[in-house]
């Protein structure tokens, strides 16, 4: 892990960029701290999600009722809120 200044992260950070689009992982310092960790974004899958939210109950039917009256206040019409019917 190569670790940098806060200073050259900002006048270099076109190449901070391609170095951490390389795999590289960064950290960034000031003042002898790390402030600050940049590495490669991951790719996010349904898996993710799923392991996510493993363990978590599934909605229940106040839940549902909720969405569906939600949804129903949802209009595909293009008027102007703010017109007066």
């Amino acid at each position: 892990m190569r670790t940098i200044t806060a200073t050259e992260a900002s006048r270099r950070f076109s190449d901070l960029l391609d170095a951490v689009e390389r795999g590289e992982n960064v950290t960034i310092t000031r003042g002898n701290r790390r402030i600050a960790e940049i590495r490669p974004a991951r790719a996010r899958r349904g898996r993710d999600l799923r392991e996510a939210l493993t363990g978590t109950a599934p909605p229940d039917a106040e839940f549902e009722a909720a969405v569906e009256q939600a949804t129903a206040l949802l209009t595909t019409e293009n008027r102007d809120p703010w017109a007066g019917d």
